[in-house]
């Protein structure tokens, strides 16, 4: 009998032992996770002053009043991810001509609270293989008329980083006027800025421009693609020496290569004499 008791009072031990632990490691968890929330806090979007909307007519509009709510209340609130969210959004707005000049120097309180230099150079580093990508893809299809370029548009004023091929005649540290409103108004309404016609003038041009990302503040900057559609049409496809120089600039290669990077299937169609994709005759 007292084995039996003892047993009990063993096990119940163990029990409240292994209870109170889980409370503690709940308790623990939920004060790592509540000291996460307060040193990296939310995200912008989840706040009511988030000062970007897009108007009953689906045109986006930087709210300068939202702006101001949250630029006073991070001052006395701490949020490092929304504060530094806000200020790239501020910065990509020139917000700072549009403050009184009062409103300038809260704005350079919470800039320096926040460390936000370190936010056009974080997104400058990030932009930097997308640099590359933009280059090289424009390097392979030199003098075709075929523009490409990049945006970071953490500065819109001085937003264009990188250009080759150019048709349109800007140059590197020209801004943007309406590029990131516009983006993100389609991001909003889910749709893709691809396969668009420009015209300017007596000017035409076939464009895409694609959106880049990132996590911790949105759309930070745009590749775009413009082919200069009137010099293809009335330069190059009137003159038979003009269609062929084009397309050998378009074809050109600057090395050979021993790699294989067709299909199993293809693969062995190509052994056997197949010369491109549409090719039916093997």
């Amino acid at each position: 009998m007292t084995r039996a008791v003892q047993s009990e009072l063993s096990v119940n031990v163990i029990a409240s032992i292994i209870v109170s632990l889980l409370f503690l490691a709940t308790g623990f968890l939920w004060g790592k996770y509540k000291e996460q929330r307060r040193k990296f806090g939310r995200n912008l979007e989840e706040y009511d002053f988030y000062p970007f909307t897009v108007t009953r007519d689906n045109f986006g509009e930087f709210s300068l009043r939202d702006f101001r709510l949250g630029m006073h209340y991070f001052l006395k609130n701490e949020d490092h991810t929304a504060a530094r969210q806000l200020i790239f959004i501020g910065e990509q707005n020139n917000v700072r001509a549009q403050l009184e000049p009062a409103e300038q120097k809260v704005y350079a309180q919470l800039f320096e609270k926040y460390d936000g230099k370190t936010i056009a150079d974080d997104t400058h580093e990030f932009l930097e293989n997308y640099e590359r990508i933009v280059r090289l893809i424009g390097k392979s299809f030199p003098n075709t008329g075929i523009e490409i370029l990049l945006h970071n548009l953490a500065d819109p004023a001085h937003s264009l980083i990188t250009l080759e091929n150019n048709v349109t005649g800007r140059h590197l540290r020209d801004g943007t006027t309406n590029l990131l409103i516009d983006l993100k108004r389609r991001q909003l309404l889910n749709e893709e800025k691809l396969n668009y016609e420009l015209n300017i003038g007596a000017r035409k041009f076939k464009c895409t421009t694609i959106p880049i990302k990132r996590k911790e503040f949105g759309i930070v900057g745009a590749i775009c693609i413009n082919i200069d559609a009137n010099y293809i049409t009335e330069e190059v496809l009137r003159d038979r020496q003009r269609i062929e120089a084009w397309f050998q600039n378009f074809l050109r290669t600057d090395m050979q290569l021993d790699e294989n990077i067709l299909s199993k299937d293809e693969y062995a169609q190509a052994l056997k004499g197949k010369r491109h994709f549409k090719d039916e005759n093997i």
